[in-house]
């Protein structure tokens, strides 16, 4: 596992790197890193957003930004070592801001998104770890936002994942680590159903309501929801990565 205290010092670094002096304070850096987080520019959000948080640690919304500019890093690199040493930065960050902030829904939210991306990456015990953390944050975002479709999304995700676990590996599972949480397919459904409920404009929502679908053996309605999430424009950093798997799924149907 890779030392989360060393890279979140070598963001510290960055931070330092490129300071542009006392002239400009957070909320200007802040307006112009936002400028580039609309664009997708992660990089160079970084370069505003890392030296307004070297002016201000403690700045939530700040550290849920930085936090999100990691996790797009994350997508624009194919190398899994990388993706993991941008993921624990982001982990990092959005732990912060979870710590400073118990009442923020989506500072709650971010340390579950960003454990959500590394998942794939991780070894069998950082995952087995990772479940749970996940499952207590989107709980707390939930609990103090029942509207975040982003959460419930997270969640349907989780209850996805979980629900089609093979026996084999829960045995195994359960033989090193402890035991994987039980839910269904059906719980999955509904969460995604809320996500779409409260933001229909999300293709994600729809192209992961499928892959529940096919999970269940529904494949008319798997294939009508994906379609549909298909047919959407890309609007966000992960969609042209669900794209993809929805196609792929749609192919396997």
């Amino acid at each position: 596992m890779l030392c989360v205290c060393r890279l979140a010092a070598q963001a510290e670094g960055e931070s330092l790197r490129i300071y542009r002096g006392p002239g400009e304070n957070v909320e200007a850096l802040m307006a112009k890193g936002d400028q580039f987080d609309k664009q997708l520019q992660a990089k160079e959000a970084l370069e505003d957003y890392l030296p307004a948080n070297k002016l201000e640690p403690n700045n939530v919304d700040l550290l849920v930004r930085i936090a999100r500019q990691y996790r797009h890093l994350m997508s624009d690199t194919t190398s899994k070592k990388e993706k993991l040493r941008l993921g624990y930065i982001s982990l990092e960050f959005a732990s912060r801001a979870a710590i400073l902030a118990p009442n923020n829904a989506e500072a709650q939210l971010s340390p579950a998104i960003s454990l959500g991306k590394m998942i794939p990456f991780m070894g069998s015990r950082d995952q087995f770890n990772a479940s749970p953390r996940i499952k207590a944050a989107v709980d707390r975002a939930i609990q103090l936002d029942p509207a975040n479709d982003n959460a419930w999304h997270i969640l349907g995700r989780w209850n996805r994942v979980l629900a089609n676990t093979s026996v084999a590996r829960r045995v195994l599972a359960k033989a090193l680590y402890g035991e994987l949480p039980v839910t269904t397919n059906e719980e999955a459904e509904k969460c995604l159903l809320k996500a779409i409920e409260i933001n229909p404009n999300r293709l994600m929502h729809y192209i992961e309501l499928g892959r529940i679908y096919a999970a269940m053996g529904r494949k008319d309605e798997a294939r009508k929801f994906i379609k549909k999430g298909l047919a959407m424009p890309n609007k966000e950093k992960d969609d042209p990565e669900m794209r993809e798997i929805g196609q792929q799924t749609l192919q396997k149907l």
